[in-house]
């Protein structure tokens, strides 16, 4: 019997709650398991902290000698002799001397480095090695250098030409006392002109002064350090690599900060820094049981509180799961007085509380959502029924409007009309909705934005969807009728401003002021023909009635302009191929037909077309038969027609009469004449010859050589520029500059001599000009060479 009671209550909120708070019970386990991985993690932290600050020691000293080894290589590959004796087309007696000078620098660099303990640039012209004091072919300096027996020649090779840019690596290094391995920075030179390898700087450190380095730092914790280059090669440890490599290289992360990770064998813990001058990385490797033997303290201390803790939670449990029963079974006897219909067929008391309060807020909800679904869309269908001017409306409209909340503050009323010009764009910036849920949200963004606008300013205003459009009707409040215009190109204006924050660009339209209910209609219909003038005005506009309308007065401003002479100089201009011309006619066109204070949509229309007949005139009278530039267009005439806009439609015609005009000049150049462009080149070389005899001449200039060659000083220079790609003036320039370093290379003049001698009466203009060209001052080049 007791056993079916049981089990008759087995979904009853008391049986709920015993087990939940029996499920209290572990909450004390777990406060004490996280007490104990808190402590461990506490005794981690100070291990961690320590070894960080160990490993950063190491860094610090190391990256010194880095960062030494990357300035080395940084003054040898920017060292002027260097790069002229790599870059520069010298003979070969000058490029020995010039390598002979800059081996003599590298001694200084030697003795300015003294932890360096080698360095070389290969110089693969010649295939020599430059060091410091001596220029060595490449096997002689390998013998010198790397032969230790653990590094063929061809591996050396392969590695200096090959390996990466700005790489550390290990190579073996032999010099009189022992061989041994040395870290080595490897940087190749910048290519050539002709994109050949020019060489390549190695600098090196031999790993016995890295190991000093690292003894000098206290212990690790009985911990093994590695330093590993890019591609994660070591390149140094404090003791034997004994550890698994590769599963050290799994766990390493590409970060900038210290990190640690378990090892995935659980026998020791990963520290990874980066180095904070280059790429290498900076690994400490140290056995877990460290750790664990100092927690054993607190994994002892944690079981007996867990003890503990189960014990009294047991007592607690029962005396609060009785006491908090009472309230819950005086409420559901309460409901079930009330709703004496409804069972419990599941015996659970808080799904009963919860299925009646539910099932009351449902219903009531459900009553006001259709309320308002049927209120939106009665208003949306009375507003859309009084643009269009259905009147016969069986409930009058001021009742209808009481019926709506809305409430007429005075007789006049206008309509602005607003065209979301973007629909594609905006559909592509609001993912994963569908066309339905888009169109309603820009409808609620411009109703609210809109409504609150206009009662900014003190008037009503109602909001629809009519036709694929949004149209607001403005009904003002008592003021004057030129105050209620400027009102409503304000709303327009800070609608249109404000709605570009939510990426929609509107084109709208204004309808007159009407003084009742009937004018409402008219003043759509106005909103309307405003709305057709954007293809005049172009998109993202507002548009007035005022503006496109058309009185009796006004008949004069609809005349249309093109003449046949104007058009045959169109085509004349186009089968010459003068684009700038003929682009300069048609706009002169446009603007006399459309800057105008009233524009005939028809008028427009028939320019556009009359203008797009006037380029196929021109393309069937280019001669040949030749209609291809038809047909790969063959929809150019869909394209300007599918326009929405006289600017588009303009734009469209720019875009045609730019590939018209460029096929009928291709077709004129090809008709020119060898004649005439050896004429050309004969008239070049005989200009360069001339300035090449006359640089020292001071009064040499684009006229003074137009005169000698009886042709004006800037149709010389442009023909120069066409043929070379050169400056007239620049080609003399640079003739005098290349004599003026020659002179300086010899060291027998002075600088005020050399720029009299090359054609410069002023010291001043010849180190400016010089300075301009080459980067440095005449002085600073003497120095240099």
């Amino acid at each position: 019997m007791k056993i079916r009671f049981l089990w008759q209550k087995r979904k009853s909120i008391i049986f709920t709650w015993l087990i939940s708070y029996s499920a209290v019970l572990f909450v004390p386990m777990m406060m004490s398991w996280i007490i104990y991985m808190q402590s461990s993690e506490a005794l981690k932290s100070e291990i961690h902290r320590a070894n960080d600050s160990l490993l950063k020691q190491v860094r610090y000293t190391i990256d010194n000698q880095i960062d030494l080894m990357k300035r080395l290589n940084m003054e040898v590959t920017w060292n002027a002799k260097l790069q002229s004796l790599m870059y520069s087309n010298l003979r070969s007696n000058d490029d020995q001397f010039l390598a002979f000078q800059l081996v003599k620098e590298f001694r200084m660099y030697q003795t300015s480095y003294a932890t360096i303990d080698e360095f070389y640039v290969t110089w693969d012209q010649e295939s020599s090695i430059l060091r410091p004091g001596n220029v060595r072919d490449l096997k002689t300096a390998f013998d010198t250098i790397h032969n230790t027996g653990t590094l063929r020649y061809e591996q050396w090779l392969d590695t200096i030409h090959n390996s990466a840019n700005n790489q550390f690596l290990l190579l073996p290094r032999a010099d009189a006392a022992n061989s041994q391995n040395s870290i080595a920075y490897i940087a190749h030179l910048p290519k050539d002109l002709n994109g050949k390898q020019t060489g390549t700087v190695v600098v090196m450190a031999d790993i016995e002064k890295f190991q000093k380095s690292m003894e000098t730092i206290s212990g690790f914790s009985g911990g093994q350090i590695l330093i590993l280059n890019h591609d994660n090669q070591v390149l140094l440890s404090n003791l034997p690599v004994s550890v698994n490599k590769n599963l050290i290289l799994e766990q390493l992360l590409d970060r900038d900060d210290v990190m640690y990770k378990p090892a995935q064998n659980g026998d020791s813990e990963l520290f990874y820094m980066q180095s904070a001058v280059s790429d290498l990385k900076y690994v400490l490797v140290i056995p877990s049981r460290i750790y664990w033997e100092k927690a054993e303290y607190v994994r002892k201390f944690t079981y007996i509180s867990i003890l503990i803790s189960l014990m009294g939670a047991g007592v607690l449990t029962w005396f609060f799961m009785r006491r908090n029963y009472s309230p819950i079974q005086r409420l559901v006897q309460s409901l079930s007085d009330k709703n004496s219909t409804q069972e419990r067929p599941d015996g659970n008391e808080l799904n009963f509380i919860q299925r009646a309060i539910s099932q009351t807020r449902n219903e009531k909800d459900k009553i006001a959502l259709q309320l308002q679904s049927h209120h939106h869309v009665l208003r949306s269908n009375m507003l859309n029924r009084l643009l269009k001017g259905k009147m016969d409306t069986l409930i009058p409209y001021e009742e209808a409007f009481k019926s709506f909340h809305i409430d007429l503050i005075s007789t006049d009323f206008a309509v602005i009309l607003f065209a979301v010009e973007n629909q594609d764009s905006l559909s592509t910036n609001l993912p994963g909705m569908d066309m339905n849920e888009r169109r309603k949200l820009i409808q609620f963004i411009i109703t609210n934005v809109v409504e609150e606008l206009v009662g900014q300013r003190g008037h009503a205003g109602y909001v629809a969807e009519v036709d694929d459009m949004m149209v607001c009707l403005v009904n003002f409040a008592d003021i004057e009728a030129v105050e209620m215009k400027q009102d409503l190109h304000w709303i327009a204006t800070e609608a249109q401003r404000f709605l570009i924050r939510f990426r929609m660009d509107l084109t709208l339209s204004i309808g007159g002021i009407h003084g009742s209910l009937f004018g409402v209609a008219e003043a759509y219909s106005e909103a309307l023909d405003a709305m057709e003038y954007k293809m005049v005005r172009g998109k993202r506009e507002i548009i007035t009635y005022d503006e496109i309308r058309i009185d009796s007065t006004d008949q004069q401003q609809l005349g249309y302009y093109y003449p046949l002479q104007v058009e045959q100089q169109i085509i004349n201009l186009i089968k010459v191929g003068d684009f700038e011309q003929a682009s300069a006619s048609m706009n002169e066109i446009m603007e006399r037909n459309f800057n105008k204070p009233l524009v005939s949509l028809t008028l427009a229309r028939c320019l556009i077309f009359n203008l797009v007949g006037t380029m196929v005139k021109a393309i069937n009278e280019l001669g040949d038969g030749d209609s291809r530039i038809l047909e790969d267009n063959p929809l150019w005439m869909d394209k300007i027609i599918a326009c929405d806009t006289i600017l588009e439609m303009q734009h469209e015609l720019q875009t045609l009469l730019k590939e018209v005009c460029a096929f009928a000049a291709v077709k004129m150049e090809t008709n020119l004449s060898k004649e005439r462009a050896e004429t050309l080149r004969e008239l070049i070389s005989k200009v360069t010859h001339y300035i090449d005899e006359h640089y020292q001449d001071s009064n040499l200039n684009v006229n003074t050589i137009g005169e000698r060659f009886e042709l004006k000083g800037s149709y010389l220079s442009r023909l120069f520029k066409d043929q070379t790609g050169e400056g007239l003036l620049d080609y003399i320039t640079k003739v005098r500059i290349q004599q003026a370093k020659r002179m300086i290379s010899y060291k027998q003049d002075s600088i005020s001599d050399i720029a009299n001698y090359v054609g410069y009466n002023e010291v001043a203009t010849f180190i400016r000009v010089f300075k301009k060209y080459e980067g440095i001052t005449p002085g600073k080049f003497k120095e240099m060479n």
